[in-house]
């Protein structure tokens, strides 16, 4: 039975983790995550959800802020692993770490060489691809650059966001890896270079980036609403102050872009520069995120057709 060190830190990164230990074929020797953090308005202190399904299984448990040079990076190449499995693990892996094993492999969500870096889930969205995946690679010192052991792919639909997807291809990633692992490790899957003329980057979204421009089209700001959803979340202004949107649709109509529509109790739709889309779930400054009929029932009933957003 081979035995393994298991690095990552978001549910993506979880839901593999169970399905090795699930598996029964590898002796998970010790996990390695992100460090606690405090999350929302009262800073409470938050554990990752690897850490979660580590503590449930009784695994030892890392949490360098730094893995590089680092007490716990000792500890780690000291447990005498064959290998290391990472998921969204959040950091580099040092070559010293990485020459301390007989195998290293990561589970990207994407299908590379498209999307190295942190955030392919929400570039697929963005961009309005037709497909997202996931690669099973191997673990080099230069970001996702590793030789390709295999990959897998889902169509992506219109009722997807960054949240669903991330849910769906962490079982691809899960079964892809429990599939393809035990045949590279047997020397029966022979990885495949990447095609360095068709790498593109995932780099984590900006702030500057998650406002909307309302001349682009419908369906341009539906991919950019959803590919952020549920986090960061796209914004645009209003009256002044930044308003976000955490859902939208497309629908039927025209007119200028940012401009209301059509409102009603229940509906409001803003004209972009091909198309319309309606608002389903928004969050005015120093308000909770509502539901749009919430909106135009309080903050917004004073709201008129002919008013516009991103100004």
């Amino acid at each position: 039975m081979k035995k393994i060190i298991f690095m990552g830190t978001p549910a993506f990164a979880a839901t593999v983790l169970e399905g090795i230990l699930a598996d029964g074929g590898y002796q998970v020797l010790a996990v390695v995550t992100q460090p606690d953090r405090a999350v929302g308005r009262k800073r409470q202190m938050q554990m990752t959800p690897v850490k979660e399904v580590a503590l449930a299984h009784d695994l030892p448990i890392y949490q360098p802020e730094k893995l590089s040079g680092s007490q716990e990076m000792a500890d780690i190449m000291a447990l005498g692993a064959d290998g290391i499995v990472t998921a969204a693990f959040g950091q580099f892996l040092p070559t010293k770490l990485l020459d301390s094993v007989d195998f290293a492999v990561n589970v990207h969500a994407s299908l590379l060489p498209k999307y190295r870096g942190g955030a392919p889930i929400h570039y697929a969205l963005i961009n309005g691809d037709e497909r997202a995946g996931v690669t099973i690679m191997e673990m080099v010192k230069e970001m996702d650059a590793g030789d390709m052991i295999a990959s897998d792919s889902i169509l992506i639909e219109d009722s997807d966001n960054v949240g669903t997807l991330f849910e769906k291809l962490a079982i691809v990633g899960r079964d892809l890896l429990l599939k393809s692992l035990p045949d590279y490790l047997s020397g029966a899957l022979v990885p495949v270079p990447q095609d360095e003329a068709a790498v593109t980057f995932s780099p984590n979204i900006k702030p500057e980036e998650e406002q909307l421009d309302w001349t682009k089209s419908a369906r341009q700001l539906f991919n950019q609403i959803r590919g952020m959803y549920p986090w960061p979340v796209a914004h645009t202004y209003w009256q002044g102050q930044r308003f976000k949107i955490y859902e939208a649709s497309l629908t039927e109509g025209s007119g200028p872009a940012g401009q209301v529509l059509v409102k009603t109790k229940k509906e409001l739709i803003i004209g972009t520069g091909q198309g319309a889309l309606s608002l389903k779930t928004v969050q005015p400054a120093s308000k909770p995120k509502m539901a749009i009929a919430d909106f135009l029932n309080g903050a917004g009933r004073e709201l008129q057709v002919g008013d516009y957003f991103g100004q």
